[in-house]
């Protein structure tokens, strides 16, 4: 009898928890597994601030996947997932195609413009291993430039951060640890340097507890962080920003870096694929399928699930993936030993907790809130968990954060 094949596009936080799970519910014997990713080694996207700032190398973010998945039961393959194909049940890859009887669609988000002229042209975006470096890299150039010039150029020490969401304001933190040293390294009056955070929301953080992003802002104001609140951008020129002052007017904020943090839609093979979707997202069903599609599901920041006491989509967040990835996981193991009979996906969420930098941070932890060096405990514990999770005891004794305070 013909083994199903259960190919799982992605090896991000949902896709490696869902792989590493049905190797463990699975005997090679029950089915062929096949992870399909871009690069041979997974990234903690929520550690990619860190690496962008240049507080975290960006050898830390990252590890093998073959240090995670069992070789015996999983083959892994090195390409990227183009287009599905619903009809002939296969996947369309930049170097070959693959056919499935179970598809899992975890190949996480792309950058979110909303339109706004000359971002994908002149910004950054905090999206992968290679951007973090060239953030940090380019950053540290415009420091190193600055100081060897004979015409100094002030913009190249202003540095904008379009987006005041979790991103942002974790990068900002970042940014505030990582300012000081970059000064005293190129002997550079940190007076000189201006931080600039630029949100079109009337508040920072939105959704997140008002005393806590009361706390967030002063946090990082003491840093010298600025903050444009309720200002949205216009464009961005090679030069800096335009942002909308009032109805008519606008302002150019002249800036060396330009950094946007502010959208996440889903893949583009979403949209390629012709799946129903929002922005790249696809409104799953209960168990995590695709509507009209029985073989195929979808998680991570490619599906939407609403919240149903807000009548709103939950966030994307590394939590909710991994959680979608062990439903996924026990639904497919269940329908390969003939069990129909699948699980309702339901959100058990444990917390938040947003980083203001290595030694600060505010959250909302079983209900109860909680900053400063308690929250950034919080965090770490949080990141390590999430290693743990995935690779057990050896991957977190080798990538995790030990270092407190």
């Amino acid at each position: 009898m013909k083994r199903p094949k259960i190919v799982v596009l992605g090896a991000g936080y949902g896709g490696l928890m869902t792989v590493t799970r049905l190797q463990k519910q699975l005997n090679a014997n029950e089915a062929d597994i096949v992870l399909v990713n871009k690069n041979d080694y997974h990234y903690e996207t929520t550690w990619l601030h860190e690496a962008s700032a240049g507080t975290l190398h960006h050898d830390k973010v990252r590890y093998d996947i073959s240090s995670v998945i069992d070789s015996g039961k999983v083959d892994f393959v090195q390409a990227v997932a183009e287009r599905v194909d619903h009809q002939a049940k296969k996947v369309i890859l930049d170097n070959g195609e693959i056919p499935y009887d179970y598809l899992v669609v975890a190949l996480g988000g792309a950058s979110e413009t909303f339109g706004i002229s000359g971002l994908d042209k002149y910004a950054f975006s905090i999206s992968n291993v290679n951007s973090a470096r060239q953030i940090r890299e380019h950053i540290e150039y415009q420091f190193a430039t600055y100081k060897v010039e004979g015409e100094k150029n002030p913009e190249r020490l202003t540095i904008v951060v379009g987006g005041a969401g979790f991103t942002g304001i974790e990068f900002l933190g970042e940014l505030g640890n990582r300012i000081p040293e970059l000064c005293k390294e190129y002997d550079i009056d940190q007076k000189k340097v201006r931080v600039i955070c630029v949100e079109a929301a009337p508040t920072a953080l939105p959704g997140f507890d008002p005393e806590l992003v009361e706390y967030a802002m002063a946090s990082l104001g003491k840093k010298g962080i600025e903050f444009m609140i309720g200002t949205a951008i216009k464009e961005a020129t090679p030069e800096g920003i335009v942002v909308a002052k009032g109805e008519d007017e606008t302002e150019e904020i002249k800036a060396g870096t330009v950094v946007w943090a502010a959208g996440v839609r889903g893949n583009p093979i979403i949209e390629t694929s012709e799946f129903e979707n929002m922005r790249g997202r696809v409104k799953v069903e209960a168990d995590l399928r695709a509507p009209g599609l029985e073989d195929v599901f979808v998680i991570g920041d490619c599906s939407l699930v609403i919240n149903e006491e807000i009548n709103r989509p939950y966030p994307p967040t590394a939590q909710i993936a991994m959680q979608q990835g062990e439903l996924v996981a026990a639904n497919i193991a269940k329908l390969v030993k003939g069990n129909k009979n699948l699980q309702s996906f339901t959100f058990d969420n444990k917390g938040t907790v947003c980083s203001l930098g290595h030694d600060d941070a505010i959250g909302v932890v079983f209900g109860k809130k909680v900053t400063g060096t308690k929250a950034s405990f919080m965090k770490k514990m949080v990141d390590n968990r999430a290693l743990f999770m995935v690779g057990g005891v050896p991957l977190t004794m080798k990538k995790g954060k030990f270092k407190f305070f």
